[in-house]
């Protein structure tokens, strides 16, 4: 397959495109079947979920919705003059994966469970199989200018700065007393094991700036504001079930919503992948790097 392109052209940032349009259409289809379902139904969830939750179940349906529909939009346009919105396809995946996973794991058990493990299993391993189909001339020529590398590390570092902390102090008492809790011990699990350690990782990639990171970091952002969003949304519906807003939980979730979109736009508009085109390519990059 040729992947070269024009003097200054964006290159294209995956191979196996083909593979990875059907892997995301069939993940969307999956997840509007699902999300719809929820929006409709919201009974679907009654004996399942703690009622106090029913707000945030819906408004992560909603919000699945969406990154469905966006989804496919993707896996259509793919391919085309906007090789970095593949990029945006992989976020998605990865909320898909955390927003199911959180499913699965609570034994979310209505007639749509096992659609739910097989959206989260999809999600999974294209998410998987999109990372390994980056080209890896895409790492290798990544470039970002040093104020943008630098605010976008630290802000994937604040991350685990802030959780890590947060969610072993929650689980050293549970650990110390035994208790077990009934609802959202998948956060533990999900952000512990899976997404802290990915904006950690990614962060001190950023740091050497290694181009692993600043390829990858756009879409870990996609995922951060797509599930953050959800829990300010939550509080927005509380309403419709008789429950009021907390307002303190909405300001956070939207700042930190904020933070993620802020970041993840600036970080993927800034980002430039370019073939090698001549010898001089190294100081540009240096200059790049200057500015």
């Amino acid at each position: 397959m040729d992947f070269t392109t024009r003097k200054g052209a964006e290159a294209p940032v995956m191979s196996h495109l083909t593979a990875n349009r059907v892997a995301w259409g069939v993940t969307g289809v999956a997840t509007l079947v699902a999300s719809i379902a929820g929006v409709v139904d919201v009974g679907l969830y009654d004996g399942v979920v703690a009622g106090f939750l029913i707000p945030g179940a819906y408004a992560q349906d909603l919000i699945s919705t969406v990154a469905a529909v966006g989804l496919l939009v993707l896996a259509l346009m793919a391919g085309g003059r906007r090789p970095k919105l593949e990029l945006v396809a992989l976020g998605l995946l990865g909320y898909l994966f955390y927003a199911y996973g959180i499913y699965v794991i609570e034994r979310t058990y209505n007639e749509f469970y096992l659609l739910c493990m097989a959206i989260f299993t999809l999600s999974f391993w294209s998410l998987v199989y999109g990372c390994l189909s980056i080209r890896g001339d895409v790492y290798k020529n990544a470039q970002l200018s040093s104020r943008v590398r630098l605010a976008s590390a630290m802000g994937s570092l604040l991350q685990p700065l802030v959780f890590y902390p947060l969610w072993i102090g929650m689980l050293l008492p549970l650990m110390a007393s035994g208790d077990q809790v009934d609802s959202l011990y998948s956060i533990f699990i999900l952000d512990l094991c899976f997404i802290m350690p990915a904006f950690l990782i990614l962060a001190f990639q950023m740091f050497r700036r290694r181009g692993i990171g600043l390829v990858l970091a756009p879409p870990l952002y996609v995922l951060g504001f797509t599930l953050i969003f959800s829990l300010a949304l939550a509080e927005l519906v509380k309403p419709r079930f008789g429950e009021p807003i907390d307002g303190l939980a909405l300001l956070a979730a939207t700042s930190l919503s904020a933070l993620f979109l802020v970041l993840g736009g600036l970080h993927l508009a800034k980002l430039r992948v370019r073939p090698d085109e001549s010898r001089d390519h190294r100081q540009a990059e240096e200059a790049l790097e200057r500015r």
